[in-house]
């Protein structure tokens, strides 16, 4: 299936329940564009964890989340995986308040867990320079799991400045910047059901 999804229009205002002062005036009320809808999301997500059940059964599988961005998709697609697996989390930060991804990337929350010699499937919310993802598998690596892997729910190829393999996608999107679904402008609006293009 195609996983280039066309945009559907809409007008979406402001969570009421925050203040005014917490949002920028231009986040108060604007034109959104729906990328991915609700249903498209949970027909791929059901897709990949029966992909990834098939690759990884008999193995020591570690789904690794990364925060906060990672944890709708990640909850979603534990559920559809259905081979047993351990959960890790971990948090790192590139973006700050801003749209745009930095190469400067840290660690916020360190993995607790042991991964030594575990299969450890890295599930992202989006991939875009490549900096964060590249930052992490080298993170990941000082850890000596058996193999580490991608699962991504979006690839953004078009903005890729350092080269990174992901072995699972669920949409690959243009260079537009995206909210919900886990995905934030300055913290906002990851409870949206869907993928919606944050407009300037």
């Amino acid at each position: 299936m195609d996983w280039r999804i066309k945009q559907l229009t809409i007008e979406l205002s402001a969570p009421k329940n925050i203040r005014a002062r917490e949002l920028s005036t231009a986040m108060k009320s604007r034109t959104q564009s729906i990328l991915i809808t609700e249903s498209q999301i949970g027909e791929r997500v059901r897709e990949l964890g029966r992909e990834i059940s098939g690759d990884y059964a008999n193995s020591d599988l570690v789904l690794l989340g990364v925060l906060k961005g990672g944890v709708v998709f990640f909850t979603d697609l534990m559920r559809a995986v259905s081979i047993p697996v351990r959960c890790e989390f971990v948090q790192i930060e590139s973006y700050g308040a801003n749209c745009v991804s930095s190469e400067n990337v840290e660690v916020i929350h360190g993995i607790k867990g042991n991964l030594r010699n575990a299969d450890v499937l890295v599930v992202e919310d989006i991939v875009d320079t490549g900096h964060s993802l590249n930052f992490l598998m080298n993170y990941v690596s000082t850890l000596q799991p058996a193999s580490v892997r991608v699962c991504s729910l979006l690839d953004k190829p078009g903005r890729r400045v350092v080269p990174v393999s992901i072995d699972y996608v669920g949409f690959e999107i243009d260079d537009v910047f995206v909210i919900g679904y886990g995905l934030d402008y300055n913290q906002q609006y990851r409870n949206l059901p869907y993928v919606a293009v944050c407009d300037d």
